[in-house]
C-alpha cells in the first residue's frame, strides 16, 4: 500500500523527530498518555466516557431547542494544532443536533475575490442568524498562526489583523452573539502518533495535507505564533478556553462543558453541565507549548 506524500510522516518519525518524541511513541502502551506533563497517565475508559457524553449531548439538544425558541446566536471557534482533535470534538457537538440549527463552517483557501476583501469579511458572512449555532472548524485565527508559520501573509497584514481583532470580537459580543473560543492543545509525541496512524489508515489518509507534513518540522515556529496569539487575543470579553487534548475523550467532554457552563438555557441540568475538568481545561496559562 502506498503511503501519502511518499511516506514523509514515517520518514520524519524515523529520521528527524526529536529522540524524546520517538522514545515516547515507541515505549508507550496502548492506553498510555505520551506526555509526562499530562495530569493523567492513562486514557479515560470507554464506559465512563459514553455515560458522560450521552448526558452532555442531551444537554446540547436542550440548548438547541432553547436557541431556536429564543433566537439566541452562538458561535464556537475551534482552533489547535493539526491532529489536536478539532474535527472529532465538533462531530460530538453536533452529532444529535439539527443541521438547520447547528452548522459547521470549515472554509478552504480564499478565492481570488475573497483574497481581495477585508480579511474578516468571509467569516462575517458565516455568522449565525437568530436561532442558530455556528461551529467554526478553524477561523479568522488562521492569520495569527498558520499564515504566519507558512508565510501566507505579510507582517503588516498580520499586524493589522491583531489591531482590528479586539474591536471585531467586541462587536460580535455587543451584538448579543455568545462567542466561545476553544483551543485544543496536543503534545508533540501524541500529534506525531496520530499522524502516523492516519498515514497507515486508508480511511483516514484524506485528512493529511502538505501543511501537516511541513508543519511537523515547524513545531517551534507554531509555538511562538500560538503564544503571541494568546497574548494578543485573550481578553475578558473574548477569552480563550485551552483544553489539553492528549486524551480525546476527556477533551471532548471538557469542550462541551466549557460551552454549556457559560450559557443559560431552559431545563439546564447543573449536575451535568458543570464546570469542565480544571486539570486539563483553563486559560492560556495551562497551554503547554
Amino acid at each position: 500500500m502506498s503511503l501519502p506524500f511518499e511516506g514523509a510522516i514515517s520518514e520524519f518519525y524515523t529520521k528527524t523527530a526529536p529522540a524524546s518524541v520517538r522514545e515516547a511513541i515507541k515505549g508507550a502502551g496502548k492506553k498510555q498518555i505520551l506526555s509526562d506533563s499530562y495530569p493523567y497517565e492513562t486514557l479515560m475508559s470507554k464506559s465512563d466516557y459514553e455515560d458522560e457524553i450521552e448526558a452532555l449531548q442531551l444537554e446540547l439538544v436542550k440548548l438547541q431547542a432553547d436557541v431556536k425558541a429564543t433566537g439566541k446566536r452562538v458561535v464556537v471557534v475551534f482552533e489547535g494544532r493539526d491532529a489536536a482533535g478539532k474535527g472529532g470534538t465538533i462531530k460530538r457537538f453536533r452529532e444529535n443536533l439539527n443541521p438547520r440549527v447547528a452548522r459547521v463552517v470549515a472554509l478552504s483557501k480564499p478565492s481570488d475575490r475573497e483574497a481581495g476583501e477585508w480579511y474578516f469579511q468571509r467569516y462575517v458572512r458565516e455568522l449565525p442568524s437568530a436561532g442558530e449555532i455556528v461551529l467554526f472548524d478553524r477561523s479568522w485565527y488562521n492569520r495569527g498562526v498558520v499564515e504566519k508559520v507558512f508565510g501566507f501573509c505579510e507582517d503588516d497584514q498580520r499586524a493589522a489583523f491583531f489591531r482590528q481583532l479586539p474591536e471585531f470580537e467586541d462587536m460580535l459580543v455587543d451584538e448579543g452573539i455568545h462567542l466561545f473560543k476553544i483551543w485544543l492543545n496536543v503534545g508533540r509525541a501524541e500529534q506525531l502518533k496520530r499522524f502516523l496512524s492516519r498515514e497507515k489508515d486508508p480511511l483516514k489518509q484524506w485528512k493529511l495535507s502538505w501543511i501537516d507534513v511541513e508543519g511537523l518540522k515547524r513545531w517551534d515556529e507554531y509555538s511562538d505564533a500560538i503564544k503571541e496569539t494568546f497574548e494578543r487575543s485573550h481578553r475578558p470579553r473574548a477569552p480563550w478556553t485551552v483544553i489539553r487534548s492528549d486524551d480525546k475523550k476527556r477533551a471532548r467532554l471538557a469542550a462541551i462543558r466549557s460551552v454549556l457552563q457559560h450559557i443559560d438555557y431552559a431545563s439546564k441540568d447543573g449536575n451535568v453541565a458543570h464546570a469542565p475538568d480544571d486539570k486539563i481545561c483553563g486559560g492560556p496559562e495551562i497551554w503547554d507549548g
